[in-house]
This record gives C-alpha cells, structure tokens and sequence, in this order.
C-alpha cells in the first residue's frame, strides 16, 4: 500500500513514524513517501537549516531531542561560540551534532547537488523506513508581517515563531520564492501513485499550506485517484501543539476541528478532503463536516505514547480503505 504524507513538523513526524511502526508490527506491506515542508528553512551562520526536514529525519531515525526537535543528548559549544562573536540568533541554538547534519547539507548542497538528493543522501545514515523528499528543491522561506511599536516589519517565522512566540499578531504570511518553485523530483509521481494521501496532525497553514503552494502540489492532490485523509491538528478548540491558533486567526479561520476541515474543504467541491479524523472532545462537529462533503470520525487523536499514536494511524488508514471501496462501489 503507497501512503504519501504531506508533513511539517513534530506533528508530523510523531504521527509518521507511528505510522511506520504500526505497518512493521502488523506487516502491513506500507511503502511511505512524506513530502516534507520547507517553507520554515533559512540559512544561518552560513549554513542552510531545514527544521522540517530535520525533525522528521531525526524522528524516523531513533534520534530526536526529547522536546521534539534537534538530536538527543545535545550540546551547544559552538553556538555560543558563535554567539560570543556576535554572530547567529542569541534566541536560536543549533546543537553542535546538529550543526553536522547543517554542514554536511551545505557541503553537498555547494558541490551541485539539489536538495532532494542531498536529503536522500543524510537519509541514507538515518534509515528512516519511508522515503523523504522535500515539497521543492528550490528555496522558498515563509516571512511572517507583523506590527511592532506601531511599525510594520517582515521577518522570517522562525524569528516570529521561536524568539516571539507567535505572540506578535500576524498580518499576513508571505512564502517567498514559492510562486515560482517547482515540486521536488517525485512529489507528483508519489502523489500520483499513492493508494491514499495522509494530512498529518500539521500545522495547516504554514506546514501544509505551504506545500500545497508550491505550483502543481495541490492540483496533484486534488486530482489524485487515492482517498485524502486528514488528522486534525486542534482539539477543542486549540491546537495540540504549538501555536497554530495564532496562524489560522491571522488567515481568518476559526481555531477548531470543524473549520480548518472546511479550510482545507471537501474534494467534491473542488477541496482537499475525503476524510476528516477529530478527537472526542469534538464528536459534535462530526455532523457537521460530513454535511461540507467530507467523512468524519471522532476518537482520541492525543499521541500520548506509541499505542495511542498507532491507534490514529491505524484509523486514518481503515478510513482511508472505507473510502476507496466506496468509490470502487460506485
């Protein structure tokens, strides 16, 4: 079974290798490609710096920090290294093995390789089990407007997500480069190919909308022959992590279950989505979504630990083959 990802971060990294595990333990026979955001990249201390695909390499790779980013059992020596020359972000630590993997990508980048092959080439030391490809081997970095002290500035939303907090409000998100960029070598054919497309618990509009801004992604998605599923990232109202309130209010979407399902909107209506998975705390919106067009079902969507995580993956899947036979009813 192809299962294709459309992924950001820890939400998405956690619920893949859920997934992963889940299909290993069961010898479900899935072949998993995650098209991963990286719209949150920059390049630092002249380092490009991919935190998506980082966190969902280290993820997959047994060597995430246990906050959910950067490599486990960490130091920070030559950041503050940096930091003492006054160089770099005093708000942003990139740990001494993670500098590596920046350095190694660069390197590979320089020497001519586009991103997509240097990811599959760190992939090669992690083994993650599925296939990682960024949205686009071009570079697109997402700009967050903000007004500070009365002025209105652009900065980049790593500095507005991890040294402000999101708690600056957003007047708008601006992905620069993407209108041009072009989907990564064998995005479209995953997509294409894909027995079912998942929506991980990700950030739906700077993770998710992101790649789906990428020229050809979202009318791939659309047109796919495989079911789309989605996992709701709010539950009861916020979100399960992270600050993604504060990104829906800025594009005028309500913060709950049910309207970031009708955000992404129901395929049969020119959306993205076939299915819609909510958490308990939101059943009463299932009535609702399914009426937009789009199957619902609620059960638990906190991934606690590995069962609970396998649970929602192993719902997101069954919902996914309750779809496809409908359509083959049809």
């Amino acid at each position: 079974m192809k299962v294709v990802l459309l992924a950001g971060g820890v939400g998405g990294a956690r619920f893949t290798r859920g997934l992963r595990d889940l299909g290993r333990a069961e010898d479900l026979g899935l072949d998993l490609t995650v098209v991963v955001n990286t719209g949150d990249d920059l390049w630092l201390d002249a380092l490009r710096v991919c935190p998506d695909l980082d966190t969902v390499m280290y993820t997959l790779g047994g060597v995430i920090g246990e906050q959910g980013w950067g490599r486990a059992d960490e130091s920070s020596r030559v950041t503050a290294e940096l930091h003492a020359y006054g160089l770099g972000w005093d708000w942003f630590t990139l740990g001494d093995l993670d500098l590596g993997t920046h350095l190694a990508r660069t390197e590979l980048l320089r020497s001519g390789l586009p991103l997509s092959a240097v990811t599959a080439r760190l992939c090669e030391r992690w083994r993650p089990g599925a296939t990682l490809l960024p949205m686009s081997d071009d570079e697109v970095e997402t700009w967050v407007e903000v007004e500070a002290d009365g002025d209105v500035t652009t900065i980049h939303f790593e500095e507005w997500w991890v040294r402000h907090r999101a708690a600056l409000p957003a007047r708008r998100f601006v992905q620069r480069g993407v209108a041009g960029a072009r989907p990564a070598p064998g995005v479209l054919e995953a997509v294409a190919e894909a027995d079912l497309v998942l929506l991980p618990p990700s950030n739906p509009v700077v993770s998710i909308g992101t790649i789906l801004g990428v020229p050809g992604i979202r009318d791939a998605v659309r047109g796919a022959a495989a079911p789309v599923v989605g996992v709701s990232p709010i539950i009861g109202g916020a979100p399960v992590r992270g600050m993604a309130d504060a990104c829906l209010t800025a594009i005028g979407v309500e913060t709950a279950a049910r309207t970031v399902a009708e955000h992404y909107g129901a395929r049969s209506a020119g959306g993205m989505l076939d299915g819609w998975l909510v958490d308990d705390t939101d059943a009463a919106d299932v009535h609702a979504i399914r009426e937009a067009g789009i199957e619902a079902r609620a059960l638990p969507l906190l991934m606690s630990d590995p069962a609970a995580t396998a649970a929602i993956a192993r719902a997101a899947l069954d919902l996914g083959r309750e779809l496809a036979a409908s359509r083959t009813r049809r």
